[in-house]
C-alpha cells in the first residue's frame, strides 16, 4: 500500500512539473488579451521559457506551469489553461505539421524598451506609452539629450512618439500659434536646440533621426506612430535642405527644395511631394487623411484595414506582428493615418492595408542589421483623437485588436532569431 501511495505521488509530482500554462489569444478564450502580453513579458524577465505559437488560436502564448506565473495570470485578470505534458507536446506536434500554417517561435529574453518622448507628455498622448503602462510592462523614456549622447546602444527596442522630426512643431501653427502651449512647446524646443549645441531645431532633429537610423542599422528594432513615421523619413530625405519657412526657424526655405529631396535616406517612402503651405496640417502627400470623412472615399462606417496573411513557416517576421484575434481591424485617425500605398517602397512590406484606396497602415522593413515597423494613425480606440481630448481607458477596452498589433511589435525583439526564408 504505502508503494502505490509512494508512485501515486511520485506521478502526480511529475505531471505537476512537466505541466505548461497556455495564454489563450483568440477572440473569445481570452478576457484581456492586452494584459497577457503583460504576463509573456513578466515571464521573459523572469526567465521563464515562453513560447509564441504563431496563428494557434490567435497567437496563443505558452508557457511553464508555475505557481508564480498562475498568481500573476489572476491578479491581472489574464485567462490561462493548464496543460498536461501530453497535452502540449500534442499541440507542438500539430504546429509543427507542414500542412498547419502555424510555427512555435521561442522567445528567449525581456528586450529593453525605450520610449522617446518629451518631458512632461501627457501618458495619453501616445498610445504606445498607455498600453505598456495597461500591460505592466516596463519601459524608459529618453528624449533628444539621451539619444546624441549614444544612449540608444543600451536597448533592444525604440518606440518614436508622435514627434515632428521636421523641425515644423507638428504643423500646429495654422490652428493653434496663438495657444500657450504652443508657444511654450516652440520655446521649450528652442532652448533644449540651443542647449545641445544647434541653431535650429529642425538641425537639432535630423541629428536626433541620424542617430535613430544608425541604431536601427547597427541591429536596434525600432518601432513608430503617426506623424513619427512620415517626419522622421522626411528629415532623412532633406538632409542639407531647409525645408522650414521663415515662422518655424527664422529664415526662409531653400529654394525649389522638393527637388533636391533624396528619397534614397528615408527608410519606408519614396517620391512624396511635401506640403510647403505652413497653415495646412500636413507634411507631405504621404498621408491619406484626407480620404476620409463623410462623402468622402473612406466614410467613417467603411473605415477598417485587413491585416495581411503571411506562411507562419517561411516568414515567421511578419506572422509574428500580425498575431491577432481578428483579420480586420477598425480604422482611427492621426495627424499621419495611413500611408498611400505608391508612397510605399517596393522592399517595404504592407502587413496591414485598406483595401478601398489601397493605402497601407501597417508596414515593415529592414535597414542594415535592425528592422522597422511604422503604424498609421494616434489611438486605436480613439477614432479621431484631438487636442485636449479625454483619454482612452483600456480597462474599456483590453481585447484591443488595433493595441494587440503595437504589444507583437514589443514582444518581436524577444524572439530567438531565425534566418528568413524569402
Amino acid at each position: 500500500m504505502k508503494k502505490i501511495i509512494y508512485i501515486f505521488f511520485f506521478l502526480t509530482s511529475f505531471s505537476a512539473k512537466a505541466s505548461f500554462l497556455l495564454l489563450p489569444m483568440e477572440a473569445e478564450g481570452q478576457q484581456n488579451h492586452l494584459k497577457a502580453y503583460g504576463i509573456t513579458y513578466w515571464a521573459l524577465d523572469k526567465n521563464y521559457k515562453v513560447s509564441w505559437l504563431l496563428n494557434y488560436r490567435g497567437g496563443s502564448f505558452l508557457l511553464p506551469d508555475d505557481n508564480a506565473i498562475r498568481r500573476e495570470c489572476q491578479i491581472r485578470g489574464v485567462t490561462f489553461e493548464i496543460l498536461s505534458d501530453g497535452a502540449a507536446n500534442n499541440i507542438l506536434e500539430e504546429i509543427s505539421s507542414p500542412s498547419q500554417n502555424m510555427e512555435t517561435v521561442v522567445l528567449e529574453k525581456a528586450p529593453k524598451i525605450a520610449v522617446y518622448t518629451p518631458k512632461g507628455k501627457q501618458p495619453w498622448d501616445d498610445a504606445v506609452t498607455m498600453v505598456l503602462t495597461y500591460a505592466e510592462i516596463p519601459y524608459t523614456e529618453i528624449y533628444d539629450e539621451e539619444v546624441l549622447t549614444d544612449q540608444l546602444l543600451l536597448y533592444d527596442w525604440l518606440h518614436l512618439h508622435h514627434e515632428d522630426f521636421t523641425g515644423q512643431y507638428g504643423k500646429f501653427f495654422g490652428a493653434y500659434r496663438n495657444a500657450p502651449w504652443y508657444i511654450e512647446q516652440k520655446k521649450d524646443a528652442e532652448n533644449l536646440a540651443n542647449k545641445l549645441g544647434y541653431n535650429k531645431v529642425s538641425e537639432e532633429k535630423l541629428a536626433v533621426a541620424i542617430k535613430i537610423r544608425d541604431f536601427v542599422i547597427g541591429g536596434g528594432f525600432m518601432f513608430a506612430m503617426c506623424s513619427a513615421t512620415e517626419t522622421f523619413d522626411i528629415a532623412l530625405s532633406a538632409e542639407g535642405v531647409d525645408i522650414c519657412e521663415p515662422m518655424f526657424d527664422g529664415d526662409g526655405s531653400s529654394s525649389n527644395y522638393q527637388s533636391k529631396i533624396d528619397y534614397t535616406n528615408s527608410f519606408a517612402f519614396k517620391d512624396f511631394i511635401l506640403e510647403r503651405q505652413p497653415t495646412v496640417y500636413e507634411f507631405s502627400d504621404i498621408d491619406t487623411s484626407n480620404d476620409r470623412g463623410k462623402n468622402k472615399i473612406v466614410p467613417f462606417e467603411k473605415d477598417y484595414f485587413t491585416l495581411m496573411d503571411f506562411s507562419a513557416k517561411w516568414d515567421p517576421i511578419p506572422t509574428m506582428l500580425c498575431q491577432n484575434h481578428t483579420q480586420l481591424v477598425k480604422g482611427f485617425m492621426g495627424q499621419t493615418t495611413a500611408f498611400s500605398g505608391d508612397r510605399v517602397k517596393a522592399n517595404v512590406l504592407t502587413l496591414g492595408e485598406c483595401k478601398i484606396n489601397g493605402e497601407a497602415r501597417y508596414i515593415h522593413g529592414t535597414k542594415g542589421k535592425g528592422m522597422f515597423t511604422f503604424y498609421g494613425g494616434h489611438d486605436p480606440e480613439d477614432y479621431q483623437h484631438h487636442v485636449g481630448d479625454a483619454p482612452t481607458v483600456l480597462d474599456l477596452h483590453p481585447n484591443s485588436p488595433g493595441y494587440r498589433l503595437i504589444l507583437n511589435n514589443v514582444l518581436f525583439p524577444a524572439a530567438r532569431k531565425k534566418k528568413q526564408k524569402t
